[in-house]
């Protein structure tokens, strides 16, 4: 069965949040003998439509002639700073709601979320947004259940998810539900994608913050993101800095608060955590643990419990590929991206 899939663009919206969904929807083709998905953009009008990037779009349809392409499998709305403006259109959101029960999956992307909360089709649901409008979407829409730091959530048949590349995400997650994982995972290998992340991960990145505030510490940081796993040690990192152990120490806690080893540990546990994520079911703590030098499978299944509150088996579970369904995804535990390690004696969290 050819599923529909329209996007709902209008002057402003983000290019991103439009072109992202669609080529996951489009990769999933060119990945299949027979066609997956028919995918459609409408707008106002057909034809070009301007992004908030200054780059345009082309719709071949418009929001009007939705109503004559029925059934439509999935909805999404594009997000965007035009949003705020077609919030106030009575007559797209007159068409939102005679679609909505039409739709099989009604979705948004990013500040997509207020044009459906406009509409009223978000009311008693659980929802997410981009962080930078949460707090706006909570206060102008108090029948919503906002989650402001997910990445994406399934709360029925409505889908909600964070800015830009979490667009991506979500459409990663609809084809699994429709196709598997396996196609999921080869879209994502195909969009040379590091990680299809689950729906229940934190918008934000620890690690991202601390290669923001590192100051002079930013070449060595690099140089440890791009090979965790290697043999490094408090001598050598300070000889690439040129300075001494101690010296180095007194850097990295006065610019990320915490220790140069702890700062690695904290690496190769992430790394550890994405084999989990990335359908690695049959890796052995033991091997994860000397892959990324974190000790034995007993020392990393001790931090990971403390840091998660689950074992890495439950972990793997909840959030691996073999995950069963987006709403498993998008309600469970709920992690950061990069954990913070509390060590044995308790050391304080980078970047806090």
């Amino acid at each position: 069965m050819t599923r529909h899939i329209a996007l709902l663009a209008y002057p402003g919206c983000q290019l991103l949040d439009v072109s992202g969904p669609w080529q996951v929807f489009a990769s999933a083709n060119a990945l299949s003998p027979e066609p997956l998905y028919r995918l459609t953009l409408v707008a106002d009008a057909p034809g070009p439509v301007m992004t908030n990037g200054g780059l345009a779009v082309y719709a071949s349809h418009t929001y009007a002639e939705l109503s004559q392409r029925l059934p439509l499998d999935t909805l999404l709305i594009a997000g965007g700073s035009g949003v705020m403006a077609l919030r106030q259109d009575p007559h797209v959101l007159a068409l939102l709601r005679e679609l909505a029960p039409h739709v099989r999956r009604l979705g948004s992307i990013c500040s997509g979320a207020f044009l459906l909360a406009a509409a009223g089709l978000l009311d008693g649901q659980r929802v997410t947004t981009h962080w930078r409008h949460a707090d706006q979407l909570a206060e102008e829409y108090p029948a919503l259940n906002v989650e402001p730091d997910a990445l994406y959530i399934q709360s029925g048949d409505r889908y909600t998810s964070a800015g830009i590349t979490a667009g991506i995400d979500l459409a990663l997650s609809l084809v699994e539900a429709d196709h598997g994982a396996a196609l999921a995972g080869q879209v994502a290998r195909e969009l040379v994608m590091f990680l299809h992340r689950p729906g229940g991960q934190s918008q934000f990145s620890e690690l991202l913050r601390c290669q923001q505030d590192a100051g002079p510490l930013r070449r060595l940081l690099d140089h440890l993101h791009a090979d965790p796993g290697g043999a490094h040690s408090l001598e050598s990192m300070a000889a690439l800095m040129a300075v001494s152990p101690r010296h180095l120490t007194r850097l990295f806690k006065r610019h990320l608060t915490t220790t140069p080893v702890t700062y690695l540990t904290q690496l190769r546990l992430e790394q550890a955590r994405l084999a989990l994520l990335d359908g690695h079911q049959t890796v052995s703590l033991e091997r994860l643990a000397e892959r990324w030098r974190l000790g034995g499978a007993e020392q990393l299944r001790r931090q990971f419990q403390r840091y998660y509150g689950v074992s890495p088996s439950v972990y793997r579970q909840r959030f691996g590929a073999a995950a069963k369904s987006t709403s498993t995804l998008a309600s469970a535990l709920t992690p950061t991206l990069v954990p913070t390690l509390v060590p044995t004696p308790l050391e304080p969290s980078p970047c806090h």
